[in-house]
């Protein structure tokens, strides 16, 4: 995870529940400056939650501005790899990925109208009108990730998320259920509609947690450019993965032990990309909190990239074995 400072606040004004909250980014590592460019490695300020938000248990709850994206953020919040490093990529960056790419699409920091209803004896649904989120960049015309698409390749101006959660607790046993979908049009030369579902859960007892997750669609991640980034590489994709994961925290010492495997498939679709690549990890890890805010962390990676279609690199390994800490306050 990148380095990060949150500033918020919330109040309660006439009959609603207000609150804002501005979160500041960076990265901690130099980056990979043949990918990113620059000196600074992509090492810059990214302030990725910007927004407002205004309600009442009553009738539900309004956001507004730029905060993570509904579909796919039960699956990297459920993630155990986001207090660690997790798949390493050949990209590089100023940040881990987790399992981005090897097990689900990253939901992503975006603009959008959003508004969750109540809570429903553990039920609850969330929908969200967001900015087209990364217009369709093809490696034969822009390059790169992050470069300027054709002038050929337009994009609709709104893209459109929701999803349905519900929260339960039988005995001693807790946990969630979901399901969610994305549709965004691209418009241009590539005439496309990225779509897609998911479905997940995850359930606790006694400090064992475990968590299953997949997803299918189209135009979702072409893997071609940095894998599981949403619609990154501008070609129509066939997508599908998930992931399942156990962990277990040791009593009277409270260290987690998790072990996880995660898959995401993506193969061409159409608009002459050729494609069909399978990017696999396994993942062990533990985190033991040396204080209430201080938590340190082994893990071990082991990814395999392929790519069918290829005929010169057909596979990628990676091996990453990671030792540190993160520190919450």
């Amino acid at each position: 995870m990148p380095a990060a400072f949150g500033i918020g606040a919330k109040t309660r004004q006439n009959d609603l529940d207000v609150a804002f909250q501005f979160s500041f980014f960076t990265g901690t590592s130099s980056g990979n400056n043949a990918v990113h460019g620059g000196s600074a490695g992509n090492n810059t300020l990214n302030i990725r939650q910007a927004f407002l938000s205004f309600g009442d248990a009553s009738w539900g709850q309004i956001k507004l501005g730029r905060d993570l994206g509904v579909f796919g953020s039960d699956a990297i919040l459920s993630d155990m790899t986001l207090l660690g490093v997790g798949v390493g990529g050949p990209a590089g960056g100023s940040s881990t990925l987790g399992r981005i790419g090897s097990g689900y699409i990253y939901a992503d920091w975006k603009g959008q109208v959003q508004y969750s209803s109540p809570n429903f004896n553990g039920f609850q649904v969330t929908g969200a009108v967001v900015e087209n989120f990364r217009p369709a960049n093809t490696v034969g015309v822009a390059g790169t990730y992050g470069a300027t698409p054709s002038s050929t390749q337009n994009t609709d101006n709104l893209g459109y998320e929701a999803k349905a959660t519900y929260d339960f607790a039988a005995n001693d046993v807790t946990g969630r259920v979901w399901v969610s979908g994305i549709t965004q049009k691209t418009a241009g030369t590539l005439n496309y509609t990225s779509s897609g579902f998911d479905v997940g859960a995850k359930a606790s007892y006694a400090g064992a947690t475990v968590v299953g997750y997949y997803y299918d669609g189209e135009g979702l991640d072409g893997q071609s450019v940095l894998g599981g980034l949403f619609n990154a590489s501008g070609n129509k994709s066939k997508d599908s993965g998930g992931y399942v994961q156990a962990t277990f925290v040791v009593p009277n010492i409270g260290t987690k032990l998790g072990a996880s495997w995660g898959v995401s498939n993506s193969k061409s679709s159409d608009n002459g990309a050729t494609f069909n690549i399978e990017n696999e990890s396994w993942i062990v890890g533990a985190y033991h909190p040396l204080t209430k805010s201080l938590n340190l962390v082994a893990e071990y990676t082991s990814q395999e990239i392929r790519n069918q279609a290829s005929t010169s690199a057909r596979k990628v390994e990676n091996d990453t074995v990671s030792l540190g800490a993160i520190l919450f306050f």
